[in-house]
């Protein structure tokens, strides 16, 4: 397992952060995917992953959690299983509201008709509760309908999937016949960036002072099509979990015992010590931002109180186009550099967009969590 890792001031104190890159949306022949844990595990493995969280349809797998030795390229490398699950209601046409839930330990699907309801069911189990792909679009095409979260009444949630990968890919493959054919032989030329209803849902949530955890997924599922003889795999996990995944930083290292390195995921993803990271395009291993204030130091999904001022730091791993953003709105932004200094005088969410040109275009490469900056006229819940 590769930890990148660094010293970060804290105070007076120095902090040691580990970072683990994961993926936390695929399925199983328990639900509708093609490959079963253990070739998942494998695959995260090629893709050079740390852990991977598998969500089948309105069913919990227990007893397949753990540690699996897949076959890197370079070397065998230990991937960290876990188990949650994609609940929505069946009996709903369409099939919208699509939850991700993590760490609850029991089978929720029951509570699937009262979308309130089984978020409050998840954080009563202990679990998180991540709305997934909130602005699916249709397919006419193929005859796949949306599947969005529409009942935008709901709290308590702890997070939005910004970024699903084969949401994403669903847009592009309603473009022409020349970007249907890109999007499926070579989506990395058509899937640029997240959303852009589901980032500005995000940040008017910040704006309101709601603390909301961004994640990004590859929804695989390893589909297989069979045209005579022919097999193909569109999409194969490995492939899938080079793409869109999720960077986690923790003040406390894997264990190699996989109870207690379940826990430092849930509890890092809860305090949105996190970023989404585009990594097909560039290794985004060992971005950071943080906050430095006169009350202390925050890191991603942490607050800090306004005071004087805050100064506001970011580093990429390469150069690029480097955005602060505070409720929806850049405040600052630098072209061409690796990391950016700027000193914060209102309270807000600030998050940070780091993006980078790719075959001749500007891609999203690193969406960041957002740092808290509070005074006595703002305060997130």
């Amino acid at each position: 397992m590769r930890d990148a890792n660094e010293q970060l001031h804290t105070g007076d104190t120095l902090t040691t952060l580990y970072e683990y890159s994961g993926n936390m949306h695929m399925h199983t022949p328990y639900s509708d995917g093609a490959a079963s844990h253990a070739e998942i595990a494998q695959a995260a493995a090629i893709a050079g992953l740390d852990f991977v969280i598998v969500t089948d349809h309105n069913v919990w797998v227990s007893g397949v959690e753990g540690y699996y030795t897949g076959r890197a390229p370079a070397e065998p490398r230990r991937v960290l299983l876990l188990t949650g699950e994609e609940i929505h209601d069946r009996q709903r046409r369409p099939q919208v509201n699509h939850l991700l839930v993590f760490g609850a330990a029991c089978e929720l699907a029951h509570c699937a008709a009262d979308p309130q309801g089984l978020i409050d069911a998840v954080a009563a189990a202990g679990g998180l509760s991540f709305l997934a792909h909130p602005d699916d679009p249709d397919l006419p095409r193929f005859k796949e309908p949306p599947i969005p979260w529409v009942d935008r009444y709901v709290t308590r949630f702890d997070g939005l999937e910004i970024w699903n990968f084969m949401s994403s890919l669903k847009t592009a493959l309603n473009g022409g016949l020349g970007q249907l054919i890109r999007a499926a032989f070579r989506p990395e030329e058509v899937i640029r960036t997240p959303p852009a209803e589901t980032v500005a849902l995000w940040d008017s949530l910040l704006a309101a002072g709601r603390r909301v955890t961004g994640i990004g997924g590859a929804d695989a599922h390893g589909l297989i099509y069979r045209v005579g003889p022919i097999r193909h795999t569109v999409f194969p996990y490995d492939f899938l979990f080079s793409c869109v995944n999720t960077h986690i930083l923790s003040k406390t290292p894997f264990t190699g015992e996989w109870e207690a390195d379940q826990k430092i995921v849930y509890k890092t993803l809860k305090a949105g010590s996190a970023f989404i990271g585009y990594d097909l395009i560039g290794e985004t291993r060992g971005f950071r931002f943080s906050a430095h204030g006169q009350g202390g130091t925050a890191l991603m999904g942490g607050s800090v109180r306004l005071g004087a001022g805050v100064t506001l730091q970011a580093r990429a791993p390469d150069r690029c186009h480097l955005r602060l953003i505070r409720h929806g709105q850049v405040v600052a932004e630098w072209h061409g550099q690796e990391a950016f200094t700027y000193s914060a005088s209102q309270s807000g969410a600030y998050r940070v967009e780091a993006w980078r040109n790719y075959k001749g275009q500007p891609y999203t490469w690193i969406l960041s969590n957002p740092i808290y900056v509070e005074d006595v006229n703002y305060r997130a819940d």
